[in-house]
C-alpha cells in the first residue's frame, strides 16, 4: 500500500518538475512528500545552487575529502551529519561546465583563494564530484560538455553503467578522439544529438554517430568554414532520422543534398545568415517529405520560387511553419502559398504588411485548424489594432496570439480598441480561452498596447473573467509559438 501511495505521489509530482519553489515547500510536509520531491529537484543539475554543491561535497567518499584535505581546500557544508539523501544517485541530466563553473563559484565565496590557485583547486574539486556521479548515477539521461582548458573529463569508474542508457548528449567537436571512441563503446541508444562543429573537428565524431540504433534528432551547430567536412559525416547518421537542424553563421556554400536521404523527417529547421547555404535548395525542392510536419526557416530563405516548391511539394501534412527571415517573410506570394498548399497547419509565424491584410484573411480561411499565430507587427507590417481585429473576426480556432514587434512601434492601441477586441472575442462560439504574448524590441522604449496603464487593467479584467488564459509581454525573439 505505501509503495502504490509514493508511487501516486511520484505521478503527481512530475507535473511539477519547472517548479523549484513548490517543490521545495513539498519537501516541508512530510517524509513521503519529502521523499518524492528531493528526487525530481535533484534530478536536473542546471538547477543546482551553490548550497546544492556543498550539499554534495558532503556526499563524497572518504578518499575524495582526504584529496581535498591534503590539498588544502576546505569548504563549509550544511552539516556534519550524514546526508540524508544519496543526492548524487538521483541526477539525470548533467552538465560538466557547470559543475566546473559552480564548484569555482562555490569556492570563490567561502575561501579567500589566490586567482592562481583558484584554478587548481576548482579542478580538483570538479574532478572528485564528477568521479562520485559516474559512480553513484545509474542511469544519466542527458550528457552536456563542450571541452575547456580547465576541464579534463574523463570516463571514470562506473561510467559505463552510469552512460549505458544515456538518450542525449550535446558535446564540441573539439572532445579528445579517445573520449569519443570510449562514448561510442558505451552509449548505443542516444536520440538526440548536438554537436557545435568548432576549430577542430575530432576523428572520434564518425565513432560516436555511426553506432549509434535509434537516433531521432541530429544539431548541428557550425562556427567553422569546413561545412563540406562536415556534411560528409551525414552518411554515418542513421536513417532513423526525424528531426535535423543546422545552424551557420559561417559564410560558406555547402551542398545540403544529404538532406534528401533522410526521408523520415518530420522536423526540419534551417538558420543560415547567407543565402549561399542554399544553392542546393533547387535540388530539395522536388524531394517528397511524406512525413514532415514542422518547417523553420530562419534568417535568410532559399528564393521565393523554390519554397513555394517545396511547400507544394511538401506542404500537406505541415503543422508548424516558421518563416524567419525579415526582408523575405513578407512576401506575399509566399504567404499566399501558405495558405494554398498548407491546409492542416496548427502553428504559423509569418509576416504580412499593413497592405495585404487580405491574405491574412486567405490563411484564415484556407486553414482552418490554426490554432496559434505569430504576427509581425510594426514599420510596413500590420499594427496591433490591425492584427486584432482580423484575428477576432476571421479566425476559427485560434487560441493563442503572439504579436511580435520587429521595430520601436509607433502605433498605440487605444483601451476602447482593446475591449472590444476582448468583448467580441468572448462572444466567439465556441468560446475559447485567450492566450496573448506580445514580443517587444527594445522594451523599454516600446509603445505596444501593454505601455498603456488603461489597457493592462483591461487585461486583468478579462484574465478574471476567464477569456484569457495567459499574458506574457517578453524581449525575447527566440519566444516560440
Amino acid at each position: 500500500m505505501s509503495k502504490l501511495l509514493a508511487d501516486c505521489w511520484n505521478e503527481i509530482f512530475e507535473y511539477l518538475e519547472g517548479d523549484i519553489r513548490t517543490l521545495y515547500s513539498c519537501i516541508l510536509v512530510n517524509r513521503l512528500w519529502c521523499e518524492v520531491s528531493v528526487r525530481i529537484l535533484w534530478r536536473n543539475e542546471w538547477n543546482y545552487t551553490t548550497s546544492n554543491f556543498s550539499t554534495l561535497i558532503t556526499c563524497l567518499p572518504n578518499e575524495s575529502k582526504e584529496i581535498l584535505s591534503k590539498n588544502a581546500i576546505t569548504i563549509l557544508t550544511p552539516t556534519l551529519k550524514p546526508p540524508t539523501f544519496n543526492y548524487a544517485s538521483f541526477c539525470k541530466v548533467l552538465s560538466v561546465n557547470r559543475v566546473y563553473y559552480k564548484i569555482e563559484r562555490l569556492l570563490k565565496n567561502q575561501q579567500n583563494i589566490l586567482s592562481r590557485n583558484l584554478i587548481n583547486y576548482t579542478q580538483i574539486v570538479t574532478q572528485e564530484v564528477l568521479q562520485m556521479f559516474m559512480k553513484e548515477i545509474s542511469s544519466l539521461r542527458n550528457l552536456i560538455f563542450s571541452p575547456s582548458p580547465y576541464i579534463t573529463f574523463s570516463l571514470y569508474p562506473g561510467a559505463k553503467d552510469c552512460l549505458k542508457n544515456l538518450s542525449e548528449l550535446y558535446c564540441g567537436s573539439d572532445i579528445s578522439t579517445e573520449l569519443f571512441y570510449q562514448l561510442s563503446q558505451t552509449c548505443y541508444n542516444i536520440q538526440s544529438l548536438t554537436i557545435e562543429f568548432k576549430r577542430i573537428i575530432s576523428n572520434g565524431i564518425a565513432d560516436i554517430i555511426s553506432v549509434q540504433r535509434n537516433l531521432k534528432r541530429f544539431d548541428m551547430i557550425i562556427y567553422n568554414n569546413m561545412a563540406n567536412v562536415i556534411f560528409s559525416l551525414m552518411s554515418k547518421v542513421p536513417k532513423t532520422l526525424i528531426k535535423l537542424r543546422i545552424h551557420s553563421s559561417i559564410y560558406y556554400t555547402p551542398s545540403l543534398t544529404f538532406i534528401a536521404n533522410f526521408s523520415n523527417l518530420q522536423e526540419l529547421e534551417l538558420s543560415f545568415d547567407f543565402e549561399e547555404y542554399f544553392v542546393d535548395f533547387k535540388k530539395l525542392q522536388y524531394v517528397i517529405f511524406s512525413q514532415l510536419q514542422v518547417l523553420k526557416i530562419c534568417h535568410k530563405l532559399p528564393s521565393n520560387g523554390l519554397l513555394i516548391k517545396f511547400l507544394e511539394n511538401n506542404g500537406k501534412n505541415l503543422k508548424e511553419i516558421y518563416i524567419g527571415e525579415i526582408e523575405r517573410c513578407n512576401d506575399n506570394l509566399l504567404n499566399l502559398a501558405i495558405s494554398k498548399f498548407c491546409p492542416m497547419l496548427r502553428k504559423l509565424s509569418t509576416g504580412i504588411k499593413n497592405n495585404e491584410l487580405e491574405t491574412l484573411k486567405i490563411i484564415f480561411n484556407s486553414c482552418k485548424y490554426l490554432e496559434s499565430i505569430k504576427i509581425w507587427c510594426g514599420g510596413s507590417f500590420l499594427s496591433e489594432k490591425q492584427a486584432l481585429e482580423t484575428v477576432v473576426k476571421y479566425s476559427q480556432n485560434i487560441n493563442e496570439l503572439v504579436l511580435y514587434h520587429l521595430y520601436i512601434t509607433q502605433f498605440i492601441l487605444l483601451p476602447k480598441e482593446l475591449e472590444s477586441f476582448f468583448i467580441n472575442w468572448s462572444n466567439r462560439v465556441p468560446q475559447k480561452s485567450l492566450s496573448l504574448v506580445i514580443i517587444v524590441y527594445l522594451y523599454e522604449e516600446n509603445t505596444s498596447l501593454d505601455k498603456n496603464d488603461e489597457n493592462i487593467e483591461i487585461i486583468n479584467k478579462y484574465i478574471k473573467l476567464g477569456v484569457i488564459k495567459k499574458f506574457k509581454v517578453t524581449d525575447d525573439y527566440r519566444y516560440s509559438i
